[in-house]
């Protein structure tokens, strides 16, 4: 069933090649792109995520499958403490994920706390094609996923669960900031037809209090794509991603002319405007538009990005808000 456009706008996975990052301080990447140049870029250090989607593009996938081709890497990964498969559980100790995906049509999908279902960007994109709506939550995003065939996977692991049980002792709720991996796999892509496309998968905030949903599967706070102008994706601290519609902003931004890293800069400007002064969470962004030009910023320092083009998979550290 053919997907609506948003708002009238709005795996195959083969091995990665061994690639060795690169770490530097990001300000603006402007690159003259080869005519259709493939770009994948992502939050975090998720290097092997990263040349997954990089090398999906390269053999002509594409953009939206090979995000999401990334997010699954770190969906399966037990070691990653806030996405698919071993992410942190909420203070009942239950592991709910969420996820968005948004293509070069305008068309978008999303699933929000879903128990027991690993790769839930996939099931996001599923929601996108396979059905009339936007988002599906809960029981009903579940009960979708079985009529889909997706494995019923339990998500808590041992070491989430050791480590769920040493907060319960406490149970003092105070979000960390600038840990890697913080909350969330984004991911934008750019296709050898030029097109952009994208994906974000997250388990959320540690120990958040159950029911709760972040920036990461709504359209517009965790995602956004204008395939006329590029994309945008955000990490941190969910809830104040959300009051400013961060990624959508950004996109709007470049919209009106401004590059990707001044439409990150300004993103990141209005929330500790509103905070007035620097607060005490993360937020980050990144941004690519159609010339393959990349932006990014964050409020404290800690946040990286991974880039790969021409071959190259490079970490790119992200310098602080200006205030810092």
């Amino acid at each position: 069933m053919k997907r609506r456009s948003f708002i009238h706008k709005v795996a195959l996975a083969g091995t990665a090649p061994a690639l060795l990052p690169k770490s530097s301080f990001a300000q603006q990447t402007t690159v003259t792109p080869i005519k259709n140049d493939p770009i994948s870029i992502c939050t975090w250090n998720f290097k092997e995520a990263n040349a997954t989607a990089g090398n999906a593009l390269m053999k002509g996938d594409n953009a939206l499958n090979a995000a999401i081709l990334a997010a699954q890497v770190e969906e399966e990964n037990p070691a990653n403490s806030t996405v698919g498969y071993g992410g942190a559980p909420d203070r009942d100790g239950q592991v709910t994920l969420d996820a968005c995906v948004m293509d070069h049509q305008g068309n978008c999908g999303a699933v929000l706390a879903v128990e027991n279902i690993v790769h839930v960007a996939a099931l996001a994109r599923d929601v996108m094609t396979k059905t009339p709506h936007v988002m599906l939550s809960g029981k009903g995003a579940e009960q979708f996923a079985r009529e889909q065939n997706y494995p019923n996977t339990p998500l808590l692991t041992s070491q989430a669960k050791a480590a769920w049980k040493q907060w319960k002792e406490t149970e003092k709720y105070q979000p960390i900031i600038n840990i890697e991996n913080h909350d969330t796999i984004g991911v934008l892509c750019r296709d050898k037809e030029g097109n952009i496309s994208g994906a974000c998968s997250t388990s959320g905030l540690g120990y958040k209090m159950k029911g709760r949903v972040g920036d990461s599967p709504i359209i517009g706070a965790g995602l956004f794509i204008d395939n006329e102008v590029g994309g945008a994706v955000a990490t941190g601290m969910g809830e104040e991603v959300v009051k400013t519609v961060g990624s959508f902003l950004i996109v709007e931004l470049m919209r009106q002319g401004k590059s990707p890293q001044e439409a990150c800069d300004e993103a990141i400007d209005r929330i500790v405007k509103k905070q007035q002064g620097i607060p005490n969470f993360q937020v980050a962004y990144i941004a690519l538009n159609k010339a393959g030009n990349i932006g990014a910023r964050c409020i404290h320092q800690g946040f990286s990005y991974m880039h790969y083009q021409n071959n190259q998979n490079k970490n790119i550290a992200v310098k602080a808000h200006s205030s810092l």
